[in-house]
């Protein structure tokens, strides 16, 4: 075996620990918190040991940054992406399609965990200002996503010239928090579902008064 490939192959190895570690770790605090998780339940879920742990994070803090990094750059990959990624797309459609990856997120964890963004600004916001910062960073993001959609909304004429684009977007990430909180505790997917068929009803109202 070359030297090139022994370090491809621990290279690949690193990556793989690394990735079994957030995935438990990941997995743990959705369900019981962040607080709540030790770093040896941690290291009993990945099946690591505390030397390899250290060798990847700093502290559990840097974990939980990491966590947090991960979980956006899946729902921007998986909810938001796929549906605004065409430039051509119409924006309404796009934000009704973002709407029901929600919803259909929510029912392939069979309603259990809640929102991870939503869990960690929950739990950590008013405890933990770096925490509060990257969360609030990260719906913001979410938010002019969805205002860019419908600002291009009103230039193409889809939607009236009375929506408040910027106001707009933030209920519509409050709406869709509130009801992933409402799915979880309920366990059922039809409150999810209702929801999300009010806020399409919503974004109607806003294309019927189109100038």
């Amino acid at each position: 075996m070359t030297p090139t490939t022994t370090k491809q192959l621990r290279v690949r190895e690193g990556r793989q620990t690394r990735g079994a570690i957030l995935t438990a770790a990941k997995r743990l605090i959705l369900i019981k918190g962040y607080n709540a998780t030790s770093l040896d339940d941690l290291l009993g879920a990945s099946g690591v040991g505390k030397g390899s742990f250290y060798h990847y994070f700093e502290s559990k803090e840097d974990l939980g940054y990491a966590i947090l990094d991960d979980i956006v750059t899946s729902f921007v990959e998986r909810t938001l992406d796929p549906c605004f990624a065409d430039p051509d797309g119409r924006p309404i459609a796009q934000i009704r399609c973002f709407l029901d990856r929600v919803v259909e997120a929510q029912r392939e964890r069979a309603c259990v965990g809640g929102c991870p963004l939503g869990n960690l600004a929950s739990e950590m916001s008013d405890v933990h200002e770096g925490f509060r910062e990257r969360l609030a960073s990260v719906f913001s993001v979410w938010r002019e996503r969805l205002t860019l959609a419908l600002r291009d909304a009103q230039r193409r004429g889809d939607v009236g010239n009375d929506c408040r684009v910027e106001t707009v977007a933030q209920f519509l990430v409050a709406s869709l928090e509130g009801a992933i909180l409402m799915t979880k505790v309920s366990k059922d997917i039809g409150v999810m579902e209702k929801c999300v068929g009010e806020l399409k009803r919503y974004l109607a109202i806003y294309e019927q008064a189109r100038p």
